[in-house]
């Protein structure tokens, strides 16, 4: 009966949140339900169980999706993510309107922007380059995500997503992790994708078809998607329309002088200054009893994203018509995010918690190929059910990351190396029809699956898992680099 409620739970949970229902309620109860089913005291589960495994994720994680959420909302409400999209995209022209759309994505999300912000400004500003080129606007989501939330989520080193956060504690790297291979999977994400964009164009304009009729309406999102996209990323897109936009926009080079600052003190912080300096108090046990390299990486990326937001601040004072309701909006974003991927995690720890999961997790690490391959099975299974990168990578890495570190050190398997397989194996299989981010992005371009999933499929799931597949036997051949 044990491990039919773990499986039960799976699915209520999975189904809830598919239609909408909050996760803040479903987590609990699925839990509770495979509590029930395995004859688990029910109200020690929550109380203790559940809620510990949320408060933990919740206190060790709300710097970041904070500073996050007000770094993203500074940069929006500025005009700086038009600035740089505008600036990429008519650098490139129409000739390279696909090409110019990506690297736009990419640029504002790598240095910080939560995609949720890039959207509203990304979608309008793709229409416009889509219909002056003639290319189907089924393409967009695509073309989008493509640059948003593939290589600059979870491969390019230093990224300071959410995504590329989480397994920093867990096995004491940086966000530099594995650099080497983080770029290589890079590379093939974005050439295997732009391939896959230019051969669905070449099939278009050869059947005649163009950019397709609709009205191009202003970006909304209702309370179905909404719920879903706290689930999927670290903003919440219902603070979008809160706060003021400038009417006007930096110029290029100070539009993009914050996300470089985030980038380089990232770089700084992880590599060179925290590495240098004592921090052997932190053993005592009014610090919890930690270590540096536990919490690093944390503090180099809060670090970064709160001097992105000064920088912001001091740059485009004048631009910043209603800086405090800005910086309110920003913040506010980040509660139901942080709450919802805490309650997933907290379900995750209720799960870990049954008797029958000893099998479970038996059977994971058992897989063939060693701890590489039954850790990506693992993120692409979790984060598939939860439709969540984050929350699917959060669970697995709270239910087994000790088992992974431990493996790893017997096997002299370097840590950087799982902490990159981590973090892309689960930016695979969360892309499935019921993410938050998927939905979003669908919603925002006033597009169906029917007409653009597929072509997300390639340039999100397929680009991305043979990416996965090829820094998997690099580092199994020649280790981290």
């Amino acid at each position: 009966m044990g491990l039919l409620g773990i499986l039960l739970a799976l699915a209520l949970l999975m189904w809830l949140a598919f239609r909408g229902w909050s996760v803040l309620l479903v987590a609990p109860a699925a839990a509770l339900l495979a509590a029930a089913m395995s004859g688990e005291p029910l109200l020690a589960h929550w109380t203790q169980t559940f809620m510990g495994g949320a408060s933990r994720f919740v206190a060790h994680w709300f710097p970041l999706f904070l500073l996050g959420g007000l770094f993203g909302k500074l940069m929006d409400d500025s005009g700086s993510i038009t600035a740089i999209a505008r600036y990429l995209t008519e650098l490139l022209g129409t000739r390279r309107t696909m090409l110019s759309v990506v690297l736009a994505s990419a640029v504002v999300t790598y240095g910080g922007v939560s995609v949720f912000v890039a959207f509203f400004v990304l979608v309008p500003m793709a229409q416009q380059m889509f219909r002056a080129a003639d290319i189907p606007r089924r393409l967009m989501p695509a073309t989008i995500c493509l640059g948003a939330f593939t290589f600059t989520m979870s491969a390019l080193p230093g990224s300071p997503s959410i995504n590329n956060a989480i397994p920093m504690p867990y096995f004491g790297t940086t966000p530099f992790a594995a650099p080497g291979l983080g770029i290589i999977a890079s590379i093939i994400t974005m050439a295997f994708g732009m391939w896959w964009l230019g051969r669905a164009e070449a099939i278009a304009r050869k059947a005649g078809e163009g950019y397709g009729g609709g009205a191009d309406a202003a970006p909304v999102v209702d309370e179905t998607i909404r719920e879903h996209a706290t689930a999927a990323g670290e903003f919440d897109p219902a603070e979008i329309r809160h706060g003021k936009r400038s009417e006007g926009e930096p110029s290029f080079v100070l539009a993009i002088l914050p996300l470089i600052v985030v980038i380089v003190m990232n770089f700084l912080m992880s590599l060179v200054i925290l590495p240098r300096l004592d921090f052997s108090f932190l053993a005592e046990k009014v610090w919890g009893g930690t270590t540096i390299g536990a919490v690093a990486g944390t503090w180099s990326v809060a670090i970064a994203l709160a001097l992105g937001a000064l920088i912001t601040v001091i740059i485009n004072y004048r631009r910043l018509p209603a800086l405090r309701e800005s910086m309110d909006a920003g913040a506010n974003s980040s509660v139901l995010p942080v709450l919802t991927v805490g309650s997933l995690v907290g379900f995750g720890a209720v799960i870990a918690a049954m008797p029958a999961f000893a099998g479970v997790r038996d059977a994971v690490l058992s897989i063939r190929g060693g701890p590489l391959v039954s850790l990506t099975a693992a993120m692409n299974l979790l984060a598939g059910l939860t439709g969540s990168a984050s929350g699917g990578m959060a669970i697995a890495l709270d239910a087994l990351g000790a088992t992974y570190l431990r493996l790893a050190v017997e096997q002299g398997i370097d840590p950087a190396l799982l902490h990159r397989v981590a973090t892309i194996s689960s930016g695979t299989l969360d892309a499935l029809p019921h993410n938050g981010t998927v939905l979003t992005v669908l919603q925002v371009s006033r597009l169906t699956h029917r007409e653009s999933y597929f072509d997300m499929v390639m340039t999100v799931v397929v680009s991305v898992i043979i990416s996965l597949v090829a820094i998997i036997l690099l580092g199994s051949v020649f280790g981290s680099f």
